[in-house]
């Protein structure tokens, strides 16, 4: 017998503690209605995150659920992944946890091409420590905690296309279709797949607001002529920033699988295997 999955099998697990009007929860509507067109059964997805504002998503989402270090979610994301290969796994960071603090996972995760789906929920801004600049923080604007304004800026999207990140999309929270279609692709795509996704903060960035971002946002679709399988164009695409900020998927190629590199998936699954406590002694005992 096959169960209709709905919206309702995704419901929250807990109340959402979550800033009136913040982008996070269109991102949380794409997300299921995502998950619900594919028809993925709750119990078939895991949800990783690190630290902020964007770590709590999972706790709003009825799946399996792992929160990790700040910065941290990609290695256990992949471990999971590499050991039961039938899960569909998502990590999530915000800006600082991806970019800042997970920085270094972030670059490593997208040469090796493990088969996840990166949700990177893009501020501009460390929210949960009220406002500091972060990575991506537009240059010049201001915090309290930097009053003489931002004198650097990241483009992680350009660092992706460079370090041939198999799978570069960037969605809009305030356009909650395009973006759950988006995240559909995603998780389809065979490999790394990272979205990143326009969020803004509705107490800490009062500058990158939804009016903001819709006077601007445009989306490739829409662009004539435009190749994702052309890496010079998605390079220039992906530092497109200020009058025109494009929306959609900027860069996709077939790339081997870090799985396949490793040889565990032409094995059984090693969750399937048996646990033998015997062999955790025998380990144990080499370090005496």
């Amino acid at each position: 017998m096959v169960t209709k999955v709905t919206t309702e099998d995704y419901a929250a697990a807990s109340e959402i503690a979550w800033c009136p009007g913040c982008g996070n929860f269109g991102i949380l509507r794409a997300v299921r209605k995502a998950l619900v067109s594919l028809q993925i059964e709750p119990h078939r997805v895991l949800m990783v995150s690190g630290i902020g504002q964007a770590g709590k998503f999972p706790h709003y989402t009825r799946c399996h659920v792992l929160n990790e270090l700040h910065g941290r979610p990609i290695p256990a994301a992949t471990a999971a992944k590499i050991v039961n290969p039938e899960l569909t796994v998502i990590a999530i960071s915000g800006d600082g946890d991806a970019y800042g603090e997970g920085g270094n996972h972030f670059i490593h995760s997208m040469n090796r091409n493990v088969d996840i789906t990166y949700l990177v929920h893009n501020n501009q801004v460390y929210a949960l420590t009220k406002g500091q600049a972060c990575p991506t923080t537009d240059l010049g604007y201001t915090t309290r905690m930097n009053p003489q304004g931002a004198w650097v800026s990241l483009r992680p999207l350009a660092l992706a296309v460079a370090c041939d990140c198999s799978f570069v999309a960037r969605g809009f929270a305030g356009e909650v279709d395009h973006l759950a279609r988006l995240v559909e692709i995603g998780v389809k795509h065979r490999g790394f797949a990272l979205i990143e996704i326009l969020q803004p903060c509705v107490t800490f960035n009062n500058k990158n607001t939804f009016q903001w971002y819709k006077q601007r946002v445009y989306k490739l679709e829409a662009e004539v002529g435009y190749n994702p399988g052309d890496r010079a164009a998605a390079f220039n695409k992906a530092l497109e920033w200020g009058d025109r900020i494009p929306i959609g998927v900027i860069y996709q190629k077939e790339r081997p699988l870090f799985e396949e590199y490793i040889g565990v998936s032409a094995a059984a699954p090693l969750v399937r295997e048996e646990i033998n406590p015997l062999q955790f002694r025998e380990l144990m005992n080499e370090f005496k």
